[in-house]
């Protein structure tokens, strides 16, 4: 294949989440609000993890996490759509649109495992509270968070090498209001067989494999906490447990909900608008979820307070 060929589409135009004029304001300060709240509530997570002592454990390491993963998440691909509002524009560029599909996929990804990493933790603090600090100590958390990385870092990349070889028409339209694998490969004019394969075994192993290890760490520790004889302690961890559940049941439920849809059905503007949930709602949420049930989170927060008040 000719590199002439695979050059032939300079721009892709993002449809958005509606065409009508009179609702492209609503939108702007819709998601422009939705997107501050997200950054500056992941934010505060981090520096009380990072300023309080107390929160220095494998847990919290893995929120501090959870919470740059979700800030990078959402300035994938809101930054660009406001930018499109506000210039009446919808082109996005080859180069832009590859680069958002690359980390869109990166940033998804590693929500998938640190979801699953976190599960885990829980699992080992619960169900084996006597080797929880010699099991999860710090080189091992660096070393899952690490794996993480590098595994979804090059997962990406190969689908963004095939994503190269492919042809595209000029005038290329995306019913999105992002660029997405999936809407890149529908709009390609050559065979992308490899690349629906690839993607299907990808997002099988990637997807299901960590979801049905949260499903099995979750169930061992209901098991568990079904024997615990203190009130106290089974509150303190169904509390932590349940604010987990709450963000996994966010993140997948939305996401499976848009793509495990019939192949026949077209990407419509209501699965764009319901994808909103899993890449905006969900982050925006989570620094409430895991804050507002959690007293050393807000303890931490009030003590972040305080030391930002004080001259």
């Amino acid at each position: 294949m000719g590199a002439g060929n695979k050059t032939e589409v300079s721009v892709f135009l993002l449809l958005g989440l509606s065409e009508d004029p009179k609702l492209q304001p609503l939108l702007f300060g819709l998601f422009l609000s939705m997107y501050l709240v997200t950054v500056l509530g992941n934010l505060l997570i981090i520096l009380a993890i990072l300023f309080d002592p107390h929160l220095h454990t494998p847990m919290y390491f893995f929120l501090s996490n959870l919470s740059l993963v979700d800030i990078c998440f959402t300035s994938t691909t809101i930054p660009k759509m406001l930018l499109n509002i506000q210039a009446h524009s919808k082109d996005i560029s080859y180069i832009g649109c590859i680069t958002q599909v690359y980390f869109f996929m990166v940033f998804a990804g590693m929500d998938d495992f640190l979801l699953t990493v976190m599960a885990y933790d829980r699992y080992v603090a619960i169900c084996h509270p006597l080797h929880y600090s010699v099991i999860m100590n710090p080189r091992l958390c660096v070393l899952l968070v690490l794996i993480c990385w590098l595994t979804i870092f090059w997962v990406s990349l190969i689908h963004i090498l095939l994503v190269g070889w492919l042809t595209f028409c000029p005038g290329m339209e995306l019913p999105h209001f992002f660029c997405e694998l999936s809407q890149i490969l529908k709009v390609a004019c050559s065979d992308t067989l490899i690349n629906n394969i690839c993607l299907y075994v990808a997002s099988a192993l990637l997807c299901m494999f960590p979801l049905t290890g949260i499903l099995f760490s979750n169930s061992q520790i209901v098991s568990s906490l079904m024997r615990m004889t203190s009130t106290e302690g089974k509150y303190k961890a169904f509390s932590t447990c349940g604010s987990h559940l709450s963000v996994v049941s966010l993140f997948y439920g939305t996401s499976l909900g848009v793509y495990l849809t019939p192949a026949v059905t077209h990407f419509s503007q209501r699965s764009s608008v319901a994808s909103v949930m899993y890449t905006v709602v969900t982050p925006m949420l989570n620094p409430f979820i895991y804050s507002l049930r959690n007293k050393d989170v807000k303890g931490a927060l009030r003590k972040l307070s305080r030391a930002a008040s004080c001259p």
